[in-house]
């Protein structure tokens, strides 16, 4: 008896938050769920300056403030600094007081992130902290809660179509392909597998097969090759990103640095000429559509036209 008046009073308040809600609720894959926010949000605040923010300014949705630290992509703050912003700080720690000063209606983080801070910034407007998921699963939230699924089932369509051309051209490249990311003092391999890092899952969408030891089938995102376990980047092509921190003034010199290294140019990718620097912007600080189909554009740039 004593289990189920328990078990009662855990869920009566679920259910009658539930009931009560005027809005929408949401519920899945979101931290302390349900939680009740308003069909049509008008001031957005979001404490995740990466992929969040960029999807959010993709579809349009009326973010008013979120962390300036952290972002990278130039194309993301025009945006933020044209649309004034308000700038909250280290998006580890984000400026609660000036969120409570924005009076927002609805706050949208990270799970892995900000679930400590939750409690807090539940008490200023509805916080939705959503967990990791599949980037295109994301964006169909996002536009979800802010009331966009016109824009993002539009923009998702035509990424869809574009995509599925590539993937059926690739299947007549016999060829493996190979990725590594330069930072200071070290490599960092993102692999393709369950938990690929959103611009590898777009190479594995889009047909690209990587190596034996860049593939798993455990939740591992990245490896962090030593210079001898360089080695193992053996594919026909290779494409690498020079990203020595948050300022990309040094990458030139991180670039340098490692390719005039005679241990690079045992890579058969580099011996034969296929080795190919990209952008780091999509690569390392992806945020939605438009990173995806850059991700496209080098598929078709230096693997699809490299012979």
């Amino acid at each position: 008896m004593r289990f189920r008046l328990a078990l009662l009073a855990l869920l009566v308040p679920a259910s009658l938050a539930h009931a009560a809600c005027t809005g929408k609720t949401v519920t899945e894959a979101v931290y302390n769920a349900p939680i009740c926010i308003p069909e049509e949000p008008k001031h957005i605040v979001t404490l995740d300056p990466l992929i969040t923010l960029g999807m959010l300014i993709e579809l349009k949705a009326p973010v008013v403030a979120t962390p300036y630290m952290a972002i990278t992509a130039a194309e993301v703050l025009d945006v933020v600094k044209a649309e004034k912003m308000v700038d909250l700080g280290n998006p580890r720690e984000p400026s609660l007081e000036r969120v409570a000063e924005l009076k927002p209606d609805l706050i949208i983080g990270s799970a892995e992130a900000h679930s400590g801070i939750y409690e807090q910034a539940a008490k200023i407007a509805p916080t939705v902290l959503f967990k990791h998921m599949d980037w295109k699963k994301y964006l169909g939230r996002l536009s979800e809660v802010t009331g966009r699924e016109g824009a993002a089932n539009a923009a998702l369509k035509a990424y869809d179509i574009r995509v599925a051309g590539i993937r059926e051209r690739m299947k007549d490249r016999n060829v493996t392909v190979s990725t590594v990311r330069f930072a200071p003092d070290r490599f960092v391999v993102f692999v393709d597998g369950p938990e690929a890092y959103a611009p590898y899952a777009v190479l594995r969408e889009a047909g690209v097969r990587r190596t034996a030891y860049e593939t798993v089938t455990d939740k591992t995102i990245v490896k962090r090759p030593d210079w001898e376990e360089l080695g193992n980047l053996d594919g026909d092509v290779l494409l690498y990103v020079s990203a020595s921190g948050f300022e990309s003034g040094p990458d030139d010199a991180l670039d340098k640095q490692v390719t005039e290294n005679p241990l690079w140019h045992l890579l058969p990718a580099v011996r034969a000429g296929r080795a190919h620097r990209v952008d780091r912007g999509p690569w390392q600080s992806f945020h939605g559509i438009g990173s995806a189909n850059r991700i496209l554009d080098d598929i078709e740039r230096h693997i699809l036209a490299d012979r």
